[in-house]
């Protein structure tokens, strides 16, 4: 008797979600024998609080990590049930897993990264055109915080330019919004014009 036709979407929803709770932040720091870096800097479990540490291969480590398990949840559902939805949903979920992971008591990171390998899983070029943006916004303000709003705002119109309104989309668009969301402290202090720079240290 064959499986309904949900049980291999919610499966590959639940395995990436999963795959996305696996912070490579913590692992990485704990490896190379860091301070967590939840202790220290913005406390945000990611390749650029990392930094912070001033390990550049923790950092490095840590971004591959990171958007690596992005693309890996999108490609693995795709070979798996050869489903745009499928793969969606399951970019999403990698996405949800890296903000609330199960195996961090639901503290994650803000998630740049994973969305970024997630884009990249999606279309070569949703993640170019958005990777792109990250990268013009930081070379000329130098503003982590800052390149990854911009990132955030502009990939669903380039989701929507090139594939129009459909589950990528749909699944960048909501990406989109819960990194705004997740920034919203970084908001204020640009508004404020205390948002730190690159390379620069931050007192906890």
């Amino acid at each position: 008797m064959p499986l309904p036709f949900y049980v291999p979407i919610a499966l590959c929803a639940l395995a990436a979600y999963l795959l996305g709770s696996v912070s490579f932040a913590i692992v990485v720091s704990r490896l190379m024998r860091l301070p967590d870096p939840r202790s220290y800097g913005s406390k945000n479990p990611g390749a650029t609080n990392v930094l912070r540490s001033g390990s550049k291969l923790a950092a490095v480590l840590t971004l591959a990590g990171d958007g690596g398990k992005g693309w890996l949840a999108v490609w693995l559902a795709w070979l798996a049930t050869a489903d745009a939805a499928t793969a969606a949903l399951a970019g999403f979920a990698v996405f949800l897993g890296h903000l609330f992971p199960v195996f961090h008591r639901f503290h994650g990171g803000k998630g740049v990264a994973t969305a970024a390998g997630v884009l990249f899983g999606f279309n070569l070029w949703l993640g170019a055109a958005t990777l792109l943006t990250w990268v013009v916004i930081i070379a000329f303000f130098r503003i982590s915080s800052l390149a990854a709003l911009a990132a955030a705002l502009f990939a669903p119109f380039y989701a929507w330019w090139l594939f129009g309104l459909d589950y990528v989309a749909a699944a960048t668009l909501a990406i989109g919004a819960l990194i705004a969301w997740r920034h919203k402290e970084n908001i204020a202090r640009l508004i404020a014009g205390t948002e730190p720079r690159v390379g620069a240290k931050k007192t906890s």
